[in-house]
């Protein structure tokens, strides 16, 4: 009996020895939580496509309407780009199909505000108006986006659902 236990000691310091080299080696993962920015621009730039709206009147929401069957399809495929650089560049695109042979590819640049206090973006919605709006974030992943634009004077809001595009 005693000397299956004497080859067992040596065995098992051997095995204590060699754990202890794997966990003295190891780096402690920290993990790094992606951002509201991040979602919405990717590592350089991300392009996000309308796909439905909701009209919230005092509190009740209408049927969900698809964009490509309220509007024309070039203006359908627009699509919405956010840079990820510092300007924080924003510009509007043609999408495949365009409403008119001459008409740019890129029809509005303008730059892109998001306050994390607020869960607010702001930006232009060129189917609403040509000036900033501020769009609450209701949900941001890193393939769907919905905003919420609220009325100031009267209880209603527009509810806009994106789907990303592409993402660099």
């Amino acid at each position: 009996m005693i000397a299956p236990m004497k080859l067992k000691i040596p065995f098992l310091l051997m095995l204590l020895a060699v754990a202890g080299l794997f966990s003295g080696c190891s780096e402690p993962l920290t993990p790094t939580p992606v951002t509201y920015s991040q979602l919405l621009t990717g590592t350089d730039k991300k392009a996000w496509r309308l796909t439905t709206i909701q009209v919230v009147d005092e509190g009740q929401a209408s049927q969900t309407i698809n964009i490509q069957s309220l509007y024309d399809p070039c203006i359908a495929d627009d699509q919405y780009v956010f840079y990820a650089n510092e300007e924080k560049r924003f510009e509007a695109t043609e999408g495949a199909t365009k409403c008119s042979a001459q008409d740019p590819d890129v029809f509005l640049t303008d730059s892109w505000a998001l306050i994390n206090a607020k869960a607010t973006l702001e930006f232009v919605l060129p189917l609403l108006t040509d000036q900033k709006l501020p769009f609450t974030i209701k949900n941001l992943t890193d393939k769907v986006m919905t905003l919420e634009f609220y009325f100031q004077d009267i209880d209603a809001s527009y509810r806009f659902t994106f789907n990303a595009v592409t993402t660099r």
